[in-house]
């Protein structure tokens, strides 16, 4: 930028000897200045009577007289004297222009801001009066003298009017489709008689030209500026359509013209539009637009409108081809690529890789990792918040593999279904093996209730260092037609974010078996387990059913099963397992015989777990050791609640304990 001289000139003087106020040693200032001073001259001449210091606020007769001379332009002398004036200053305003237009080559924040938003040399020298009148209140009251108001210290659109000559459009240049409108630099006062309307440049304008850079307050919340190494020569319009939110934005930002961008998510109001399309054109960036299911209707009005600007429209469906703006565009499709080794080390340094994260959760696990202390387990079970807690019970996974007693194999088994979840981006990315729907994983565990189906679940969430979402039927199904879906699909996004695993805890009473349709509601109880059907064939993470009643599960979903696992009533040495792990080992226990209670009950784990507490508090409320006959007393309850029978072969020589 060329330095200012501060050397001092002389300031041209009128023939009638009034001095022109000299501009502040900017092009576009001195520029502005000298439109408002000659008419400030004309103003005079043709009114023939002092300024009334009231002017605006009270019409008397000598008012009126002389607005009638003014507009009837009655006497030839005035005219004369205008037009005179005019030829006068002609060459000044003509040397000052050429000075202006010159200066819009040099890099300064006025030029550039005329270079962004695309203006033409009128329509730069209109918006170099408009601001500066915003950045002076000399030029203030100057333009309230011109419009004879005391009130007006802002142009109005007859003021404008009068302040260019023909050939130049003047106040065309602020109409409703001018390029000032279209990139939200001006407003103009949208009621009233249209000469009295105040033309006022944006707050946020007015601060970038005086050297701040600070974003408009009236941005949508979430919007953000990304720094991206494409190319200018890229398309104006681009759609990218895909799952990943930031593969979508990589793709965008790589095929849009422009290498800087402002994205956004939509914003909800005209106020929201104007800023945005404003910042962008202040800082002469892109706009990518976050759309979700549809693209409305405003999004497609400024895109048609603001062609200065490079747009990008980001979205996980294809918009439907009406709603699109009528221009031209292109349409890529992003890939669901994981993230790349370098973008793991990037975002999370040494952290192992036990998590098949997407590259939008990647990034969401960054926020995270160092808050949650950089623990990588923490920080992807912080994924999940929100709605789900709501529909959910959250389980934080406290339990390990030494919790559960069950046969080898099936230990076995669980083991596996950790390992091909663990294992999955290597066998599906890598080496190419093809996912039928996705690359989750559906589990059905199934048998008597007790045997350890929920536990499994929550060991399986915590070895993968996940959280383990449990569903509240009562919080999910609902009796309005759809919402029972709306819930499960809100569920189900959540979870995906979180790679949570999801529990259908007694599933058969949501994936019961399809009757035969004979009215409404059978329909519609239908078409929820068929969704269901499809929702879960498609989910990335774990979905885990447990039942106590296998063949209610309807046998379309049998089929999409990839592990089931039979979960059984334990044996004897199992049991008695079960029973020693049952009484932690710093508790006051007296003579319990495990290897009675192992050989004469058969009892589930669950089961075994209750009596085991409910003795415990027998003995705490009498003050005692935990003995045989708080057990004993305990087991009673247990099978009074079961509904079992209490027999001497069982209880043997505590019989007489159990007996009503």
């Amino acid at each position: 930028m060329a330095r200012r001289s501060t050397a001092r000139k002389e300031p041209p003087e009128t023939e009638s000897g009034a001095t022109l106020i000299g501009g502040d040693g900017r092009s576009w200032t001195a520029f502005a200045d000298l439109i408002l001073q000659r008419q400030a001259l004309l103003f005079r001449i043709a009114r023939g009577t002092p300024p009334d210091e009231l002017a605006g606020l009270r019409i008397d007769d000598e008012h009126i007289d002389s607005l009638l001379v003014e507009i009837t332009n009655a006497s030839s002398e005035t005219s004369e004297q205008i037009e005179a004036t005019k030829a006068q200053l002609a060459p000044l305003i003509d040397t000052q222009r050429a000075l202006l237009h010159t200066s819009l080559d040099e890099p300064h924040a006025f030029s550039i801001l005329v270079a962004n938003a695309g203006l033409d040399l009128d329509e730069a020298e209109v918006f170099a009066v408009l601001c500066s009148i915003e950045l002076d209140a000399r030029r203030q009251r100057l333009v309230a003298y011109v419009q004879d108001d005391v009130t007006r210290k802002r142009l109005t659109a007859g003021g404008l009017r009068r302040l260019f000559d023909a050939p130049h459009p003047g106040v065309l240049t602020i109409g409703p489709e001018s390029a000032l409108h279209r990139a939200a630099l001006i407003e103009v006062e949208p009621t009233g008689p249209w000469a009295s309307r105040e033309i006022s440049v944006a707050t946020s304008v007015t601060w970038a030209l005086v050297g701040d850079g600070s974003s408009d307050p009236e941005l949508p919340v979430a919007a953000e500026m990304l720094d991206h190494g494409g190319s200018p020569s890229g398309d104006p319009l681009v759609f990218v359509v895909g799952e990943d939110r930031r593969r979508r934005l990589e793709r965008a930002t790589a095929a849009t013209a422009g290498t800087r961008f402002l994205v956004t998510p939509m914003p909800v109001d005209e106020p929201e539009w104007r800023a945005t399309v404003r910042e962008a054109t202040l800082r002469g960036v892109g706009i990518v637009l976050e759309a979700e299911a549809e693209l409305p209707a405003p999004a497609r009005t400024w895109i048609e409108r603001a062609t200065h600007l490079p747009w990008a429209v980001s979205t996980p469906l294809e918009l439907r081809l009406q709603d699109l703006p009528r221009r031209r565009w292109v349409e890529i499709v992003a890939p669901h690529d994981p993230p790349s080794d370098d973008e793991w080390k990037l975002a999370l340094g040494d952290a192992p890789r036990d998590h098949a994260l997407t590259a939008e959760q990647l990034d969401m696990v960054e926020l995270a990792f160092e808050p949650k202390g950089q623990d990588i387990d923490a920080a992807v079970r912080r994924l999940a918040s929100g709605k789900i807690d709501a529909l959910t019970r959250r389980v934080r996974p406290e339990r390990t593999w030494d919790d559960i007693v069950i046969p080898p194999e099936r230990l076995a088994h669980l083991r596996e279904l950790v390992a091909r979840y663990r294992h999955r981006s290597q066998v599906y990315d890598t080496w190419g093996f093809r996912a039928d729907k996705s690359t989750g994983i559906i589990a059905l565990f199934h048998g008597p209730s007790g045997t350890g189906k929920t536990l499994a679940a929550e060991i399986i969430a915590g070895d993968l260092g996940l959280d383990l979402f449990k569903l509240d039927l009562s919080a999910v199904v609902s009796k309005y037609i759809g919402e029972t879906e709306k819930n499960l699909e809100e569920i189900f996004a959540a979870a995906s974010a979180a790679s949570g695993v999801l529990l259908f805890d007694e599933a058969d009473s949501l994936f019961g078996k399809r009757g035969e349709v004979q009215d409404a509601r059978d329909r519609y109880a239908n078409m929820e387990v068929s969704y269901l059907l499809q929702r879960v064939e498609s989910y990335d993470g774990i979905v885990i059913l447990t039942t106590n009643f296998q063949k209610n599960i309807d046998t379309a979903f049998l089929r999409r099963i990839h592990v089931s696992l039979e979960f059984q009533i334990p044996d004897v040495d199992e049991r008695r397992a079960i029973w020693e792990s049952g009484f932690p080992a710093d508790i006051p226990l007296d003579d319990v015989d495990v290897d009675f209670l192992a050989r004469q009950f058969k009892l589930a784990g669950g089961s075994i777990h209750n009596v085991t507490v409910y003795a415990a508090f027998l003995a705490a409320a009498s003050g005692e050791r935990i003995s045989m006959e708080h057990v004993i007393f305990a087991l009673k309850r247990e099978y009074q609640k079961l509904g079992r029978l209490r027999t001497r072969e069982e209880f043997g020589e505590y019989t007489n304990l159990v007996q009503d």
